[in-house]
């Protein structure tokens, strides 16, 4: 786990990424995901260094996808240091952010509640 890639703008976990050797994170001028990212873009319009921290929480972009929602819910109520304290212990315990392709133990959930579970114990 890269800790200080941190969580995206959307709410991936940019530290677990299999891509983040690669990348320089949404913030930067060279993310390569700049021009069609429309968390981004919001974001940024909103001066905003996340979406988390929008008031409105909408589930446009990638916020459409029950993932990055539920980080981005979980960082609301937890705050993003107990985040990455909970995805540093799982990636240790076995759990897998990316298993093939972009598709990992984070990925099957129905609703964000059963998300959140599995990221604060591990257990599905």
């Amino acid at each position: 786990m890269k800790r200080e890639l941190g969580i995206a703008r959307c709410g991936l976990a940019c530290c677990l990424c299999t891509e983040n050797d690669n990348c320089s994170g949404c913030s930067s001028d060279e993310c390569p995901d700049k021009d069609w990212c429309e968390n981004r873009r919001c974001s940024i319009s909103k001066t905003l260094s996340h979406c988390y921290k929008c008031p409105e929480m909408c589930k446009k972009g990638l916020l459409a996808q029950i993932k990055p929602y539920t980080f981005s819910l979980f960082v609301k109520q937890y705050g993003e240091e107990k985040l990455l304290d909970c995805l540093e212990r799982n990636e240790q315990h076995g759990v897998i952010y990316h298993r093939e392709g972009f598709h990992g133990d984070y990925d099957d959930f129905e609703n964000e509640e059963a998300l959140i579970h599995f990221i604060l114990t591990g257990e599905k």
